[in-house]
């Protein structure tokens, strides 16, 4: 018997509300998704939710649309997907994909560095005083 009602809690419901119910077969269940708009950092990602997701290298600086929907997080830009990550569970995580460093001058391979010239061969118009450049530009530092 509940305190409040005076039913039997089963009974009630029976009575006043099971007629009322409908069927929910063949809807389908609730989409939960979040849209966030974030700017593209220096290292190449963005940040969502205390974790960093990797996107490719020629956006940063742009703005990217992020949608967050079934454990997946998906950037757009310009109308156009560029990134695909699983969410992370935690905080403080990064995920990266190898793809979208392409390109930048040592990600997978050693930078070119050209050697440096040996003490009494370099180039005279590279070791010009710093006045000179002064007077072009008429004033000082």
């Amino acid at each position: 018997m509940h305190g409040t009602t005076g039913e039997v809690p089963i009974e009630r419901f029976q009575r006043a509300e099971a007629s009322a119910l409908r069927p929910i077969a063949g809807i389908p269940p609730y989409a939960a998704s979040r849209e966030l708009v974030r700017k593209v950092q220096a290292d190449c990602a963005i940040e969502v939710d205390g974790n960093a997701y990797s996107v490719p290298w020629r956006l940063i600086g742009e703005k990217v649309r992020v949608t967050l929907a079934g454990g997946q997080l998906r950037v757009s830009h310009a109308g156009r997907e560029v990134a695909v990550h699983q969410c992370c569970a935690g905080r403080f995580e990064r995920r990266i994909d190898p793809r979208h460093f392409a390109g930048v001058a040592g990600f997978q391979s050693k930078a070119l560095v050209a050697p440096a010239p040996a003490a009494g061969n370099a180039d005279p118009e590279l070791l010009r005083p710093l006045m000179e450049y002064e007077r072009l530009v008429g004033g000082r530092w």
